[in-house]
């Protein structure tokens, strides 16, 4: 029985367990997933990971009980323990108070993507980096394989999505520990774009054995890749959402507010097709949603509890209300010319342990990671020390935004806490015209 037909005998089996005015959604996840740990370019550590879990929610009125469970997929052993979780919700309903922003979707909406793609060979695949790794002191970790999610109601909601996907993150190590950091990821295989990937950071590899260049606080041109964006955007993320903006905790409030605006150069969408994603959440279809519009504000994330409580109209976000498919547009800096574009300046590969310095403004600070290089007349120098940076979202994404990189790299989200995360971001680099470093 493959993952569909187990989800849809679990829906059934629910659908004559309901009685009186009681009504349920069911959400499911599975994957089957392989996990592969490389050190010194050979593969160290493999697994596999098949695992399925069902959340399932039971209503009577304004009152509502959930439980999570973890199900093996044999219909004969999952049914059983499906049926004691109803048994059991319906016990505590009674005892529950009344939601008054409940708010349920029950209208019988279908969304039904199953990706086509040919199945991904983790074993080639980890062949294809050991052949390429050779010579290189190469550490990383191969996350492979299908994901499953699901949605139904007992109001006739059937949301299904099954996708594979990849999601290789690996350092090129020197000889004296510094290394160089890069990710491949997608949803098909392509031995020479991985090579491309390699190759570069193959090259940056040969510079950090030059001495390390030490700069003084101040302000540089910069030019962030898409993996340094990313952990700069990723901050804001939560800022789009409808109830972080009607409280006025939202980074981004000054911006839909119409107190400030970013580049005309930037413009940022949640997606639907093209992304990683299913296209419906436990609250409904998902919307395609323009969030930044040239500059200025667009559309929030809107779940059905801030539609109840602020007055607005539902667009199927999460109950997080932040981007599952997030789009920046690309620009017209060819990759080619980054460096040259840059002229004098910090190319800055990775930032991590981002966080805010000053909320209302926009304001993050974090620490430059692994390869972040001095260039200097379009040539890279020496390696970077690390170094603090302190800068404002409304100043980088701002006025100091000078160019953003042609094509947007698809980047899927590592976290393996539980189960593989879902989800994607698509973002250019960005060519900055000053970037602060604090200390």
């Amino acid at each position: 029985m493959d993952a569909r037909q187990h989800f849809s005998a679990l829906l059934e089996h629910l659908q004559a367990q309901v009685v009186g005015k009681e009504g349920f959604t069911l959400a499911y996840g599975a994957e089957v997933s392989s996990f592969i740990r490389f050190n010194q370019g050979q593969v160290r550590q493999a697994g596999d990971v098949q695992q399925i879990y069902v959340i399932l929610s039971l209503y009577q009125g304004q009152r509502h009980a959930e439980s999570k469970l973890a199900l093996s997929g044999v219909l004969d052993e999952d049914l059983p323990r499906l049926q004691q979780i109803v048994l059991r919700l319906r016990g505590v309903l009674p005892t529950l108070s009344d939601d008054p922003y409940l708010r349920l979707n029950r209208e019988a909406w279908r969304s039904e993507l199953a990706g086509e793609a040919a199945p991904l060979d983790s074993a080639a695949m980890a062949q294809q980096i050991v052949v390429a790794a050779a010579g290189l002191d190469l550490v990383g970790f191969l996350a492979v394989g299908p994901q499953y999610q699901g949605f139904a109601s007992s109001w006739g909601a059937f949301g299904w999505y099954a996708a594979s996907s990849f999601n290789f993150e690996f350092s090129l190590f020197h000889d004296n520990g510094q290394a160089v950091k890069s990710t491949y990821a997608g949803e098909q295989w392509d031995a020479q774009a991985f090579a491309r990937k390699l190759d570069g950071a193959r090259q940056q590899l040969a510079f950090l054995g030059r001495p390390a260049k030490a700069l003084q606080p101040g302000a540089y041109r910069a030019y962030l890749t898409p993996a340094a964006l990313e952990e700069l955007v990723s901050l804001c993320c939560w800022g789009f959402g409808a109830q972080a903006l009607a409280s006025g905790g939202s980074p981004l409030q000054r911006l839909f507010n119409g107190k400030a605006e970013l580049s005309p150069l930037v413009t940022i969408d949640e997606r639907i097709e093209g992304g990683l994603a299913p296209a419906f959440t436990s609250e409904g279809p998902r919307q395609p949603l323009r969030l930044i519009s040239q500059g200025r504000a667009g559309e929030r994330l809107v779940s059905s509890r801030s539609a109840a409580e602020y007055g607005l109209i539902a667009n199927g976000a999460c109950s997080g209300e932040y981007p599952l498919s997030l789009h920046m547009r690309g620009g017209e800096l060819d990759e080619p010319d980054v460096l040259q574009r840059l002229g004098t300046g910090l190319y800055i590969g990775n930032l991590w342990y981002g966080n805010f310095s000053d909320l209302p403004a926009a304001r993050l600070t974090g620490m430059t990671r692994f390869a972040t290089f001095w260039v200097e007349d379009g040539q890279i120098q020496a390696p970077l020390n690390t170094m603090r940076f302190d800068d404002s979202l409304f100043d980088f994404l701002g006025p100091q935004l000078e160019a953003l990189s042609r094509e947007p790299e698809l980047l899927l989200p590592g976290g393996t806490y539980g189960a593989r995360q879902s989800g994607s971001m698509a973002l250019p680099g960005a060519l900055l015209s000053r970037f602060t470093l604090t200390l």
